[in-house]
C-alpha cells in the first residue's frame, strides 16, 4: 500500500488520493466489556473494556506507522465503536478530521437473545440455530418483547421504529442505503475513509463490496480492533485488500 509522508501538506497527500485511489479501512470496535462475558450485545450500549481500549490503540498506532491519512471517519451510534473511533484517531493525531455518527451503522438488533450468554443459549438451543442466527443471513433471532427506548437519544430522532429483532439482511437493508448516501461519495471524490462499526454492520457492507454470496458470508469472521484496509477506485470498486494482524 501507499505509505504517505508525515511531513508532507494536505495539498499534497490529496494529490496522492487523486493518483493512486483511495483507501477505506474498516474496524470492528474492540473488546467490550459484553464480548468478555461472551454475551449476545446488539443495540445494548456497552462500552470497551481494558483490553478493547488497547486493541484500538495498536489499531491506531500500526495506522500511523503505514502513515495512512483519513480525511473523515465514519461510526455507529454505539459508544463501543465511538470509543474504538477516537482512540485510533487519538494514536494518528487525526482527532480533528469530521466524524459522522448513524444509527445505520449499528450492530444488527439481537432481538431477545441480547444480554444472553452465547454458551447457555447454545445448550439451549442446539449448535446449528445459534450458528444461523449468529451468521445466517435472512435468519432473525428471535424477537424483543419489551423494546428498550432509544429516543432520548438524538443519533435514533430520525428512527421511525425501533428494531426488535434483526437478519444479516435486515441490518444490509440499513447499511447499504447509508453507504451509497453518505460514504460512497467521500470514496467517488478520492476521499480517504475510516469506519469503526460492528462485526455484522460490517459484514453486512463487506458482502456488497466483494459480491459475497449469501451462502458464504455466513463463514465470515471479523475480529475486534483488526484494520481491515481496502484500496478502491473511484467506482468504488477493490483494487487491494489488506488485513493488519499484530
Amino acid at each position: 500500500m501507499i505509505l504517505f509522508t508525515s511531513n508532507g501538506s494536505k495539498d499534497n497527500l490529496q494529490k496522492l488520493h487523486i493518483m493512486f485511489g483511495s483507501y477505506l479501512v474498516l474496524i470492528r470496535h474492540g473488546q467490550s466489556e459484553w464480548n468478555k462475558k461472551n454475551l449476545f450485545t446488539g443495540w445494548v450500549d456497552v462500552d470497551l473494556s481494558s483490553i478493547g481500549r488497547e486493541e484500538a490503540r495498536q489499531a491506531g498506532l500500526e495506522l500511523k506507522k503505514r502513515q495512512l491519512f483519513f480525511d473523515c471517519a465514519f461510526s455507529s451510534a454505539l459508544k463501543r465503536a465511538i470509543h474504538t473511533m477516537e482512540i485510533v484517531l487519538e494514536q494518528m493525531n487525526l482527532s480533528s478530521i469530521p466524524i459522522h455518527k448513524s444509527w445505520q451503522l449499528n450492530e444488527r438488533h439481537y432481538g431477545s437473545l441480547q444480554g444472553k450468554n452465547k454458551q447457555e443459549t447454545t445448550k439451549k438451543y442446539g449448535a446449528d440455530q445459534v450458528q444461523k442466527w449468529r451468521r445466517g443471513f435472512t435468519m432473525s433471532p428471535p424477537p424483543l418483547k419489551k423494546n428498550q427506548n432509544f429516543k432520548n437519544n438524538e443519533l435514533y430522532k430520525t428512527l421511525k421504529k425501533i428494531p426488535v429483532g434483526e437478519s444479516l439482511k435486515d441490518t444490509q437493508q440499513r447499511v447499504l442505503p447509508f453507504w451509497e448516501t453518505n460514504i460512497r461519495p467521500q470514496i467517488q471524490n478520492k476521499k480517504t475513509v475510516l469506519i469503526t462499526a460492528h462485526g455484522n454492520s460490517l459484514r453486512a457492507l463487506i458482502k456488497n463490496l466483494e459480491n459475497i454470496s449469501d451462502d458464504a458470508i455466513s463463514s465470515m469472521e471479523i475480529q475486534t480492533g483488526k484494520p481491515l484496509i481496502y484500496k478502491l477506485n473511484t467506482n468504488t470498486e477493490i483494487l487491494s485488500k489488506e488485513i493488519l494482524d499484530f
